[in-house]
């Protein structure tokens, strides 16, 4: 009987990912993860408003995970999937509220302590989303002047 409840409730999970891109709850995710991450750094919004820059992100976000193997596409998926369940959330990530309601602060101080937990599975998911989100951001354009770095060289 509890496997069947168990089993029934896994069923009723949605998958992080869905054919190689984001779920609508894992855009949600990652984009509550990158204001939390990036914090100070985002462009200045007289230059490009935070939602066209969120926005940008995570369509960078997608390419990359696109750009991956099955394998890791399988098991973002399934990071993505778990920290989107109210025990994922408390266990994973140290987060009561749900996505849409945790604070940036709340989530920053949940992040560090993923950081820098002793279990060694909060560390490898803080690492992984703290490296996709990261990649993304550093890829775009529209980073490069609040970090200094004024572009690519013309050969």
């Amino acid at each position: 009987m509890v496997l069947a409840v168990a089993g029934g409730a896994v069923a009723l999970l949605q998958p992080g990912l869905q054919q190689g891109a984001m779920t609508a709850r894992s855009r949600l995710m990652l984009s509550r993860l990158a204001e939390a991450l990036i914090a100070d750094a985002w462009p200045d919004a007289s230059r490009l408003p935070r939602t066209a820059a969120m926005g940008a992100l995570l369509t960078r976000i997608d390419a990359q995970i696109a750009g991956t193997p099955d394998g890791v596409q399988a098991e973002l998926s399934q990071l993505l999937t778990i920290m989107d369940t109210a025990a994922g959330r408390r266990a994973l990530v140290g987060i009561q509220n749900t996505w849409d309601a945790v604070g940036t602060a709340e989530l920053a101080e949940a992040l560090q302590a993923m950081r820098l937990s002793r279990v060694s599975l909060r560390q490898q998911a803080y690492q992984g989303l703290h490296d996709l989100v990261y990649a993304a951001y550093f890829s775009g354009k529209e980073s490069w002047p609040v970090l200094g770095y004024p572009g690519p060289i013309d050969l």
